[in-house]
C-alpha cells in the first residue's frame, strides 16, 4: 500500500466523522484490487517447487485461510505475522482488519490451490496449522501484508521462527513509511491493536503525513503522469500512460518526463 492511500483514508475518515462506532473501512475494495494488482506484478517470486500444495477453501481472516488438508477441512494460521480483527468475539472490528482481509482474499482470488512452508511444529495450542502461504505464482501473503502496513510481527514463538528476520526487516520498512496500521503511533502495540488510541488519534487529528501526501497529490494530478514505483527487491520502475500495467500501478513518485524519472534512478517497465 502506498503513501497516497493514506490520504484517501484519511480524507474519508474526516469526511465522515469518525467515532468508535465508525466502520473501519478505510480502503474501497477497487483501491485494494490496484494495489494487489501491483503487487502481482513487481512481488518477488519465490520457488514454491518444495512446498506442500492444498486447495484453498476460504480466506477467514487477514491472517487465516482454511484448506482441506488430509481429507478434513482445517484452519492455517500465517506464522509471525497478526492483522487486525474483523470480528473478534471480544475485539470486535479494528482498524484495517477488513483491508488485511479483502488483500489476502484479492492475492489470492481465482487460485484453487496454495502453498504451505511449514516450520518445525505444524500445530499451534489451538490445535490451528502453522505455515507460511504463498500463492501458486510464488507470492509470500505473509511478506506482502507486511510490506503493505496490514500486518504486524507477532507471535515469535520457538521453534517456529525461520523467517522472524527477514519480517522484521519488511516491517521496519512499512513502520518508517507509516502506512496502514503505522499511520497512527501507538495503534500498534506489543498485544495487538488499541482501535481506542487510534479513533482518539483521528479526532485529534494526529494522522501521519497527510499534509505532504495531499500536497504531492495535488502536484501529481497536472501533466505529470509517469508513475514510479519501487518493488519488494527496492528496484525503481517507473510506468509510462498507455502500458499494461499503468491504471494499476500504484505511484510512489510521479514524473512530467521519462529523463526526470531516469535521473532519479527509476528505470522503465519492460511492458
Amino acid at each position: 500500500m502506498k503513501k497516497f492511500f493514506l490520504t484517501l483514508f484519511f480524507s474519508t475518515l474526516l469526511i465522515s466523522g469518525c467515532t468508535e462506532e465508525t466502520s473501519t473501512d478505510i480502503i474501497e475494495t477497487e483501491d485494494i484490487q490496484g494495489i494487489v494488482a501491483s503487487t502481482k506484478e513487481t512481488a518477488e517470486k519465490y520457488d514454491v517447487s518444495k512446498f506442500e500444495e492444498y486447495e484453498l477453501q476460504d480466506i477467514i481472516d487477514g491472517d487465516t485461510i482454511r484448506i482441506k488438508y488430509k481429507g478434513s477441512s482445517e484452519k492455517v494460521r500465517f506464522l509471525l505475522v497478526d492483522t487486525p480483527e474483523t470480528n473478534h468475539e471480544t475485539l470486535g472490528e479494528q482498524p484495517y482488519g477488513p483491508e488485511a482481509k479483502e488483500f489476502a482474499k484479492q492475492l489470492l482470488a481465482g487460485q484453487d490451490m496454495v502453498y504451505l512452508e511449514f516450520d518445525v511444529s505444524y500445530r499451534d495450542k489451538y490445535k490451528r496449522l502453522l505455515a507460511y502461504v504463498y500463492t501458486k505464482d510464488g507470492i509470500s501473503v505473509q511478506e506482502q501484508l507486511l510490506k503493505n502496513g496490514l500486518a504486524r510481527v507477532a507471535y515469535i514463538y520457538n521453534p517456529n521462527t525461520k523467517h522472524v528476520d527477514w519480517f522484521k526487516s519488511i516491517q521496519k520498512t512499512a513502520q518508517k513509511s507509516a502506512i496502514g496500521i503505522w499511520s497512527v503511533e501507538d495503534y500498534v502495540t506489543n498485544r495487538g491493536y488499541d482501535k481506542d488510541v487510534y479513533y482518539a488519534a483521528i479526532k485529534e487529528g494526529k494522522q501521519s503525513n497527510i499534509n505532504e501526501d495531499k500536497s504531492n497529490t495535488n502536484n501529481n494530478k497536472g501533466s505529470c503522469e509517469i508513475k514510479g514505483n519501487i518493488n519488494s527487491k527496492g528496484n525503481k520502475i517507473f510506468h509510462m500512460p498507455g502500458q499494461r500495467d499503468y491504471e494499476n500501478t500504484v505511484a510512489e513518485k510521479m514524473f512530467c518526463t521519462k529523463e526526470e524519472a531516469e535521473a532519479a534512478g527509476f528505470i522503465p517497465a519492460k511492458q
